[in-house]
């Protein structure tokens, strides 16, 4: 919904015009107040309400998370199976 309500904003302006609407929008006072109300979203969906997601989400993350730190180990066996002719 708000990448509508962005697109919505930016679509009628010409492409010359998007950095400089763009520029005060990402100043580290607008970052931090998003990053703020989007926690403070979070606590009142999940948190307040005593829902289990939250544990997904955690659960969800850590398996992500592992995913990607195994990887660069997995493409090298998998790339030295190749040059050997393994399976």
């Amino acid at each position: 919904m708000a990448m509508r309500a962005f697109y919505n904003e930016i679509k009628s302006m010409k492409l010359r015009e998007v950095p400089a609407y763009l520029k005060p929008k990402f100043t580290w006072e607008n970052i931090k107040k998003s990053a703020d109300q989007a926690v403070d979203r979070y606590i009142d969906k999940y948190i307040e309400t005593s829902s289990v997601e939250p544990l997904f989400h955690v659960c969800i993350g850590g398996m992500i998370f592992s995913y990607f730190v195994a990887l660069p180990h997995e493409r090298r066996h998998l790339e030295h199976q190749q040059q050997h002719g393994g399976h």
